[in-house]
């Protein structure tokens, strides 16, 4: 305890402006800026990718966009805000999450956009009950569980993004699936972002997705890839609207999403006491503790809320406590600001129509390195646990399910509709083997 106060009392010296400082407007806006920079596609990359799969319409998947920058606002200022017990009151940012994309498309392809609307509403509550009873829930979700979970997650998107990088579903269909045109486009944008990312400019290396993603856009938009006049106007406001697409309750559904809220919510304890630390906060006793599940309450209560404007779940962002280091800001008032800035590209359509023609090569070459950072966070996470043979069985058994379902998801196809339906998803497959094999496998060493 006295080497992690000690920790917490380091990095508070290293702070230019802590938790409840007030920078002057001109270094808030260029810190908020930056934190932008940092999250911007982060968040609009989700909708688009769930779009694709889904093969919604440029109107439809612009809308989508918009709405995931909007409910990024309103989630973001929620966090620093704390109202009540919502909240952990620190410089947290939040915005859609990666780790539901293969349930959401899963629910899309069942049930549509009313289903994964209704699963995501209703399955946040998951992760708001567990913020309630935090201290009993992490004997449960142990890391080696978390790690399991975070790497299938990886895995299982790694497909999503090979999809895209062959041109998509559609091009699956037309033909041109693979084209050396739709490969060359997807190898562009990945060596360009890791040209950049290798950069000792922390600014190029921070906006090197943006870059990558900048680059392949326009060498789509010179080789005829882009149309913009497919689009009849680029004007007017967004207006949120609450259940757009209807909303329905299908308990498969529900369920694969539940259990990834239930890893979200360890993520974000993670999150959460990695933001206490850098920010010179405690990371024990009492006051750590109501912060903690603040944010996790906040978690699942702005998925909620997201679900409700037409979004999808929300966590919180872990590239933003680098920032804050970097920065040497850790003010929560700099969070309004983000906020603001994320609400006002979300209701102007604009913004959202012109990431909607991003061509499926240009995104999957981005999200392809995403996913497999992803994966690798998870091996990571299980790399940090003493792995006895206990560990090597419910790795192996979590694995082994997670991925059969993924790969050859036919072996379910003489199941009844509800168990297809929940365990469809090597996420939900792997994630149950993994909580129940933990907790029931028993080795004496």
């Amino acid at each position: 305890m006295e080497n992690t106060t000690k920790n917490a009392e380091d990095f508070k010296a290293d702070l230019i402006y802590g938790l409840e400082d007030r920078p002057p407007l001109k270094e808030t806006l260029f810190a908020a800026l930056q934190h932008l920079l940092a999250i911007f596609v982060a968040i609009v990359t989700p909708p688009l990718i769930i779009a694709g799969a889904l093969k919604l319409d440029y109107v439809t998947t612009g809308f989508l966009v918009s709405m995931a920058l909007f409910a990024s606002g309103i989630s973001t200022f929620i966090q620093c805000k704390r109202l009540g017990p919502i909240g952990c009151g620190l410089l947290c940012i939040q915005g859609t999450s990666f780790s539901f994309i293969s349930p959401i498309i899963g629910a899309g392809l069942t049930g549509g956009l009313s289903t994964v609307f209704g699963a995501t509403i209703f399955g946040s509550t998951v992760e708001m009950l567990i913020s309630r009873v935090l201290r009993y829930t992490r004997k449960i979700i142990t890391p080696l569980v978390s790690g399991i979970v975070v790497t299938l997650i990886g895995l299982s998107l790694i497909k999503v993004g090979v999809i895209s990088c062959g041109g998509g579903f559609g091009a699956m269909e037309n033909g041109t699936f693979g084209s050396m045109e739709n490969l060359g486009l997807a190898a562009l944008v990945i060596v360009s972002i890791l040209i950049f990312n290798r950069s000792s400019n922390k600014y190029l290396r921070m906006s090197s997705i943006v870059i990558g993603l900048l680059i392949g856009y326009v060498v789509s938009y010179f080789i005829g890839r882009i149309d913009f006049s497919a689009i009849t106007s680029y004007g007017g406001f967004n207006v949120p609207v609450p259940f757009r697409y209807g909303i329905d309750f299908d308990i498969g559904a529900i369920i694969s999403l539940g259990i990834v809220y239930l890893i979200t919510a360890i993520e974000a304890y993670g999150d959460v006491t990695a933001n206490s630390l850098i920010s010179g906060e405690p990371v024990v006793g009492d006051k750590f503790i109501k912060r903690a599940s603040g944010g996790i309450l906040a978690d699942g209560f702005n998925s909620m809320l997201a679900g409700i404007l037409n979004s999808f779940p929300n966590s919180i962002f872990a590239q933003n406590n680098g920032m804050i280091q970097l920065t040497g800001v850790a003010s929560r008032y700099v969070g309004y600001f983000i906020a603001l800035f994320l609400i006002i590209l979300g209701v102007f359509p604009a913004v959202g129509l012109v990431f909607s023609l991003i061509p499926d090569p240009v995104l999957g070459g981005a999200t392809l390195l995403m996913f497999g950072t992803v994966a690798a966070s998870g091996i990571r996470i299980i790399a940090s646990q003493h792995l006895n043979r206990k560990a090597m069985l419910v790795m192996g058994l979590s694995f082994s399910l997670g991925l059969s379902v993924e790969l050859v998801p036919d072996i379910l196809s003489h199941m009844p509709d509800t168990i297809k339906h929940i365990f469809s998803s090597g996420i939900t497959t792997g994630g149950i083997v993994a909580i129940l094999s933990n907790f029931l496998i028993r080795i004496k060493e």
